[in-house]
């Protein structure tokens, strides 16, 4: 049997007695590290379950060879930072479980696409949820912005999550045949008001290219910055910074998208909300809390006041 357990977004504690139960009965335990982390170390989920746990790096997870070979013939428990189904990596996993004739059962908990409410947004009023890659020399990668211009005409708010490269293999290294891994890095939410800053400012640009826009290739570019208008300036776009949700040192903050690339939220991990251009007032209020200064809270209401 194959567990799918869900252990929550912070602490080893935040687990289900359900999870804990079974955890302690597997044969193995594997602990994914790739989609998400722990803001605690492995030694620290070891004390707590009483089972030595094993680190389940991407090809580990993708592949799924070792998991599913183990959990033909014993209990496997795979530990998922979160719910485990809210990554298409783990549903991915269960399918081919089912495939290999392996019995598989969930064990749900929080995870950021409901602990997001914490900004006092509402989840109903969420649209697509996205995410932001780290941009790199080669690849800047946008469809991103328009899902966000998506959920906006709809009066919805985008819930941004942050890209994570845990064990990534250099290039140099992939080409000598011997992978070599980048440290870790944790998108904040600076850098991704930064990238998303530079989009929009690239949008706005074509727009004094007459030449470039007249050219039949570039109807995605028109129709991007006919949708980019609908966007108020970057310094009256109000973001959500959300840090470390569920920890004891959680940090949320309010203000606008301008502000967000200067803020620091301390450690990873980060999420990004862009709320819909008219918040409930209920929602108004609660997010107020969490703006920082005068003008951060005029932001808020000023969304309030357009419904």
């Amino acid at each position: 049997m194959l567990y799918l357990i869900g252990i929550g977004l912070s602490d080893p504690e935040d687990v289900t007695v359900r999870g804990l139960e079974l955890i302690r009965s597997s044969a193995r335990v594997f602990l994914d590290a790739y989609t998400s982390i722990l803001s605690v170390g492995k030694d620290r989920l070891e004390e707590f379950y009483g089972r030595p746990v094993e680190l389940a790096d991407r090809d580990l997870v993708e592949q799924g060879d070792v998991i599913l070979a183990a959990a033909q013939s014993a209990d496997v428990s795979f530990l998922v930072v979160g719910d485990p189904l809210g990554a298409t990596t783990h549903a991915d996993l269960a399918m081919r479980a089912r495939q290999r004739g392996v019995a598989y059962r969930v064990v749900h908990n929080a995870s950021v696409l409901t602990a997001v409410a914490s900004c006092g947004l509402q989840l109903y009023t969420f649209g697509e949820t996205v995410s932001v890659p780290f941009w790199d020399a080669v690849s800047r990668p946008s469809s991103f912005l328009d899902k966000l211009l998506g959920n906006w005409e709809r009066n919805l708010h985008t819930l941004c999550l942050l890209d994570i490269r845990v064990r990534e293999p250099t290039m140099e290294s992939l080409l000598r045949g011997r992978p070599e891994f980048e440290p870790p890095r944790f998108m904040s939410c600076s850098v991704a008001a930064e990238q998303l800053l530079a989009l929009l400012a690239e949008v706005s640009a074509a727009e004094d290219n007459a030449d470039l826009l007249a050219d039949s290739d570039a109807a995605e570019l028109r129709n991007r910055l006919n949708r980019r208008k609908q966007l108020p300036p970057p310094e009256r776009l109000l973001t959500v910074g959300l840090a470390r949700l569920g920890s004891p040192d959680e940090r949320i903050a309010a203000c606008s998208l301008a502000d967000m690339a200067s803020r620091d939220l301390g450690p990873p991990l980060h999420s990004l909300v862009v709320p819909a251009p008219r918040l409930h007032p209920v929602e108004a209020e609660f997010l107020r809390q969490f703006a920082d200064t005068e003008a951060d809270a005029a932001l808020v209401d000023a969304s309030a006041a357009e419904r």
